[in-house]
């Protein structure tokens, strides 16, 4: 079956997931989403320093929204804060150094954050894929750490504070690879067989995906959606696929069009009138499971992933 789903993902990701394929979607687009004033709302962005993470903040940032960098490493963060503040004339670009492989760093920060800021738009775009099984310093798999953990414990911890918000939102950056994944509660941290950082990284945006349906479900007064942005040529694909990105370089997307579906997700009218919880690709919302992939899972399946996130998140809790 994973045979199958990894050709039927591929032929679609040409088709679909390549620039053409954003140019050919991006005809159906309306200008005036995009046609927003965002002074006086405050978005943070997690992986803000490079890729889409970038991208996104440069766009809210030159339409007058507060933005709220979270990178790891500070001196990126300081040179895209920079380069962002002077193209954008908008002097409300802010960093926050964490690390979203751990746990505790991100209890603290959301903690902290809420507690001096307001917030109205949540971006859990922060992701990893390490080839080989590693550990974090908290003894948690660092894919699963960041992708999984991470984003739970960040969106959790801030819910008080985007319920108090005018038009709260919450948007994930997933991915098409998860199309070829079912969720697999048994290992979450992929102690089980050989470990494939592809595989691990798709399953992780699986999962993703499986939260949001369930937050949307659980916080009717809060707007969440995940998304797709296609292939595109950022620092993490070709760092960590460097095959992939040396075969499809000439048919990747810019990081613009990978964070043209976040952007609109985070800040267009259109985008707060779609039912929460779905998952998007250019602007539409499309399906979560490739036709007869057998991938969907059951309700006792993701009760199981809730309650695991839930038990590890407390136990790292300060």
């Amino acid at each position: 079956m994973s045979m199958y789903r990894n050709a039927v993902w591929f032929m679609k990701g040409l088709q679909e997931y390549t620039k053409s394929g954003y140019e050919a979607a991006a005809k159906t687009f309306v200008a005036s989403d995009m046609d927003v004033n965002l002074n006086g709302r405050s978005f943070l962005i997690t992986g803000a320093n490079s890729g889409l993470g970038k991208a996104t903040a440069q766009e809210i940032a030159s339409r007058g929204g507060t933005v709220h960098m979270v990178c790891r490493n500070k001196g990126r963060a300081e040179a895209a804060q920079k380069e962002i503040m002077e193209l954008s004339k908008n002097q409300n670009v802010h960093i926050h150094i964490v690390d979203m492989s751990s746990a505790r760093q991100v209890w603290e920060f959301a903690q902290s954050f809420s507690q001096r800021n307001d917030l109205h738009v949540l971006i859990n775009n922060a992701g990893c894929m390490v080839n080989q099984r590693e550990l974090t310093e908290e003894g948690v798999e660092k894919n699963f750490a960041t992708n999984t953990l991470g984003t739970y414990i960040l969106t959790t911890a801030f819910l008080p504070a985007l319920k108090k918000a005018k038009d709260p939102r919450v948007v994930t950056v997933s991915s098409g690879g998860m199309l070829t994944q079912k969720l697999n509660v048994d290992d979450l941290q992929f102690e089980k067989g050989a470990f494939d950082g592809t595989m691990a990284y798709a399953q992780n945006k699986r999962q993703q995906v499986i939260l949001t349906e369930r937050w949307a479900t659980q916080h009717k007064d809060i707007h969440f959606s995940s998304m797709h942005p296609g292939w595109a040529d950022t620092p993490a694909v070709q760092s960590s696929m460097p095959s992939f990105h040396a075969k499809m370089k000439n048919k990747l997307r810019t990081e613009a069009m990978g964070a043209d579906t976040v952007v609109w997700l985070a800040v267009s009218e259109a985008a707060a009138k779609q039912p929460s919880g779905l998952f998007f690709q250019d602007r539409r919302a499309v399906a979560t499971h490739l036709p007869l992939a057998w991938s969907k899972s059951t309700t006792e399946d993701q009760d199981k992933l809730l309650a695991a996130l839930h038990d590890l998140a407390l136990k790292f809790k300060p």
